[in-house]
């Protein structure tokens, strides 16, 4: 049985060094709280940072038996590669990149190559542990490139991505100088997930624009695989939340916890009496200033809530160290001295204000008493303090106020959603909080609950994990028909033996790969050299078929002693002989479909028109990607409309549109072919659905090969033109 390998930055619990040797605690975050328990009960080994770097090797012995006891295995950093890694490229390049904080974004040359190194170390460990099949699970923004570094290395391992802060748009992941390194680095897995269709959307929209791949739906088709894209939002481990809300609110007032005391008396000190309560850690995603400055807003429009309603903020200290965290402390801790100044009495303090973290149990307690919970973060993958607030609220009253800027917003639907740059409607925000009714406040807790209990973190992880297993099973049908080393030998055999023999070649795709510049596609003399070795094999007759034109296919091919088939099987150029018409029919229909086609050209920069014999082509590979597509869409209504009741079809290439005569195609243009030229051994090759024809026209004796790993009539397929120029050599040589 496979086994699962967890990578992520931060392992569940960390190794502190004290006077008496080494401890262990739990990590603090999201992912290593939230996954912590799944990894627990699973089959699973976690790799990551323990939090420190063993100075012995008596310690670092220590140091991993402690994690052993947790199901881990560190990768030990040192202090350079740290700042460089962690608190260089991940968070001072990353971080404020994917969060919209261009103007925070620092561009490094020893942050990037530290970054990889350390992406190169987690490959390490992983391989060192990894056995033949096991499933690696590699998490968020801090091992981008790690998925790559392994299918390179070990293309028999499953790969799982999980990014749990947002994707951005193509306008700024397009402005990182590594932008095609971190893309292709994500690209090496099998299955990518993200919290929200909006983060997917743009991570596909940087695939189309910056490498150029197609992607249909929610696959992107490489060489020689394909990658699924999904949308997963992270649960909490609701039962753990919901348990000890239950039981810290059962208990008798003598029993709870001084602090818990301490809120009830607040509370309970005037009639009335509002909790709000504001959690992060201190970051400048989180909109902390906004927020407070929302508070004050309300206060200012709403006097007689003053005394009555107190907002808790508690701000967990993050990276102390750097300047920008140092700045918005200042800013914060001068906010929460004006509105305390302004507002507060002596018996009251509108603002409490913690700069800590505290413990589970207190966390609990604020959750459970807080009537208000007021989350507004400009930009945040999900935000799973909402989830735990909700989860807390057992007696069914409280209200959610939540940023739309964070991913949890998509599933929280009943909470009240909030602008966080928008001031007045924040602070309007609050004042319905504070007056929504119980019934209301009940109907909406109830709904969000059951949602966050059914979807919960393990539920979440079963759900990625069964999706990372259907990209196995898809693996293992394509792999049924994929060209294997005993299919070769038996065509190879089947070529050998029989004395007539066609093969059947496209061009473009299949003997050469995709150029921006269609007429950057011609042949290289090693390509040369594998065609005239073929056409000079004994009782060999040996046949391009491209939707090329016959001019370009004349000046690549015209004085080999092959046959060519052109523009989709229109012209027919037997070797050395000249150009024949397979049907000649009329052509006055182009008037009418060239001036729709330059507007086209007019309207999208890039692209271009080539007119065929019998068809009219509209080329869009140089222009924008998103916008060819759209343009595309567009083209094919309005042509469909245009060639009704006409001898006329349209064929959608790989970005390209042609408008052709009817019953022109290449395999009718094939068996006209093998109608003159019999042959017992039949060969076709080609990528393109306009291929398909040829295939599907072919006797059912015929060995036909699709390139891509698309579906096809085509009875085997390979992966790329390379494997098809390897095949064809073989071919030869046997």
């Amino acid at each position: 049985m496979s086994r699962l390998i967890i990578a992520s930055n931060r392992l569940p619990v960390m190794i502190n060094r004290s006077a008496d040797g080494m401890t262990i605690t739990p990590s603090a975050g999201g992912l290593a709280t939230g996954l912590k328990s799944y990894h627990k009960d699973s089959n699973s080994v976690w790799i990551g940072w323990p939090g420190v770097m063993p100075e012995t090797k008596k310690e670092e012995k220590e140091v991993i038996g402690l994690l052993e006891t947790e199901q881990c295995l560190p990768v030990f950093l040192n202090e350079e590669l740290i700042t460089n890694y962690y608190d260089g490229f991940s968070n001072a390049t990353l971080w404020p990149l994917f969060h919209y904080f261009a103007e925070f974004t620092e561009f490094n040359e020893s942050y990037w190559e530290s970054y990889s190194k350390v992406n190169e170390m987690f490959a390490d460990a992983i391989i060192e542990n990894a056995e033949e099949g096991d499933v690696v699970w590699v998490h968020d923004y801090q091992l981008l490139l790690l998925p790559n570094i392994l299918r390179e290395r070990r293309p028999d391992l499953t790969i799982g991505f999980f990014l749990h802060i947002p994707f951005p748009s193509y306008e700024l992941i397009r402005i990182l100088p590594w932008r095609e390194q971190i893309v292709n680095g994500l690209l090496g897995a099998d299955l990518i997930g993200f919290h929200t269709y909006d983060y997917a959307r743009h991570f596909i929209s940087s695939v189309k624009r910056l490498l150029g791949h197609d992607v249909d739906f929610n696959q992107i088709k490489l060489e020689n695989r394909q990658v699924m894209i999904d949308v997963f939002p992270m649960g909490i481990d609701y039962e753990k939340f919901e348990s000890h809300a239950l039981e810290i609110q059962s208990k008798p007032i003598q029993d709870r916890s001084k602090e818990h005391q301490d809120i009830d008396r607040f509370l309970l000190s005037m009639p009335n009496r509002k909790l709000i309560l504001s959690i992060d850690r201190l970051d400048y995603t989180k909109g902390i200033p906004q927020r407070l400055n929302a508070f004050r807003e309300f206060l200012m429009k709403h006097p007689d809530y003053r005394e009555r309603v107190s907002l808790i903020m508690l701000t967990v200290p993050s990276r102390t160290d750097v300047e920008q965290y140092q700045n918005l402390k200042n800013e914060i801790d001068v906010l929460v001295g004006n509105i305390n100044g302004e507002f507060g009495t002596l018996n009251w303090n509108p603002v409490i204000y913690f700069y800590r973290s505290v413990p589970f149990n207190n966390l609990i307690e604020l959750y459970s008493s807080a009537d208000v919970a007021l989350l507004t973060p400009l930009r945040d993958g999900m935000n799973l303090v909402a989830k735990e607030y909700i989860a807390s609220k057992v007696n069914k009253k409280g209200v959610l106020i939540l940023s739309e800027m964070a991913g949890a917003s998509k599933e929280l639907g009943e909470a009240i959603s909030v602008n966080p740059n928008n001031i007045p409607d924040t602070a309007d925000a609050i004042y319905r909080a504070l007056t929504k009714p119980d019934k209301e406040m009940e109907k909406a807790i109830t709904a969000m609950q059951q949602r966050i209990k059914r979807y919960d973190i393990h539920k979440w992880a079963s759900e990625f994990m069964k999706a990372l297993n259907k990209t196995i099973e898809k693996r293992s049908e394509h792999h049924a028909r994929k060209i294997t080393a005993q299919l070769k030998n038996k065509i190879f055999t089947d070529y050998n033996d029989k004395q007539s023999k066609v093969l059947f070649l496209d061009y473009d795709g299949t003997l050469q790969r995709f150029f921006a510049n269609p007429q950057a596609a011609k042949p290289d003399e090693d390509l040369y050299k594998l065609l005239d070795k073929l056409a000079a094999e004994k009782n060999t007759t040996l046949t391009l078929v491209s939707g090329r034109d016959r001019e370009t296919f004349d000046r690549w091919f015209g004085k080999r002693k092959y046959n060519l088939i052109a523009e989709h099987g229109a012209w027919l150029k037997e070797k050395g002989k000249g150009w024949v018409e397979r049907k000649p029919v009329h052509t006055e229909w182009k008037e009418s479909i060239l001036p729709v086609l330059e507007s086209y050209v007019d309207r999208t920069p890039g692209s271009l028109i080539e007119e065929k014999t019998y068809s009219l082509v509209w080329h869009y590979r140089k222009a924008d990607i998103e916008l060819g597509v759209l343009r595309a869409l567009e083209l094919v209504h309005d042509i469909s409309n245009l060639i009704f009741n006409q001898d006329l079809e349209i064929l959608e290439g790989k970005k390209v549109v042609e408008v052709k005569v009817s019953g022109i195609n290449k395999g009718t243009a094939a068996t006209d072919f093998l109608h003159a030229n019999p042959a017992d051994f039949v060969l076709a090759m080609g990528d393109d659905w306009t291929d398909e024809f040829l295939f599907k026209e072919l006797p059912e004796e015929a060995h036909t090969i699709k390139v891509g790993t698309e579906n096809s009539a085509a009875k085997y397929f390979v992966n790329n033109y390379k494997e098809v120029r390897s095949f064809l050599n073989e071919l030869v040589k046997s």
